[in-house]
């Protein structure tokens, strides 16, 4: 098994934190990011987190995306940098960036109603998130990444886990054409099984926002790349 990072423990669910808060000091009143700051524990949504990456073994992703050379021998700093400029390059976009236990994984949410209802076409205002991630992913390629789709409850449960496939798969897409390798990339559907937030609608139903993906980054040691070479 690659390392006891790729499949978190119950421990490790406990300190799934949210990293997009910032605090500001009182004396200049620059608004920097703080880990300590960041609140909001993962709620429901802990299930499809707290497990192997998708996709077939890890071992198997290492080897078929080409992570070698690349990989660091300790993850730390790098990840540390890339959940800060993650962070900081989404700012106000309603995106949030999390650190998955103990700098397991990264996980990048989309805001909900990412996506119209039914369709699984980027937008224009969604790309230029995406940019700003595949940048991220290109310039820290010692990792493999998990794009998680997900919908609201318009439509059948089978309808919705088909488009939810077709969103997680559009958005792997959209990075792959902005230079990110895909064989680095695995996606998965989630339909309308895992939602995140709910509103009142006008006639009082509480409709699920969840029109959004996910995109997990998971970092890659050189431990991790011996592992999957034995």
């Amino acid at each position: 098994m690659i390392k006891s990072k790729m499949l978190l423990s119950g421990a490790a669910a406990m300190s799934l934190v949210s990293l997009s808060a910032c605090v500001t000091d009182p004396n200049t009143g620059e608004r920097t990011f703080s880990r300590t700051a960041a609140g909001g524990a993962l709620g429901g949504t802990l299930g499809y987190l707290l497990g192997d990456l998708i996709g077939g073994s890890t071992a198997a992703r290492i080897i078929g995306a080409g992570i070698g050379g690349t990989a660091g021998a300790v993850i730390g700093d790098q990840f540390d940098d890339q959940i800060r400029e993650l962070d900081e390059a989404t700012a106000g976009t309603g995106v949030d960036v999390e650190e998955i236990g103990d700098q397991d994984a990264i996980l990048v949410r989309m805001p909900d109603i990412t996506f119209a209802t039914g369709s699984a076409a980027i937008g224009g205002n969604f790309q230029s998130i995406l940019n700003d991630v595949a940048s991220s992913l290109q310039r820290y390629p010692n990792s493999l990444i998990d794009v998680y789709g997900f919908t609201d409850t318009t439509g059948s449960p089978s309808t919705n886990q088909a488009l939810s496939n077709r969103r997680a798969q559009a958005v792997a897409d959209y990075l792959a054409s902005r230079g990110v390798s895909r064989a680095r990339m695995a996606t998965q559907g989630f339909g309308e099984q895992t939602e995140y937030l709910r509103v009142q609608t006008a006639d009082g139903v509480n409709e699920p926002l969840n029109r959004r993906v996910e995109i997990k980054i998971t970092p890659i040691s050189q431990d991790d790349v011996r592992a999957a070479q034995n």
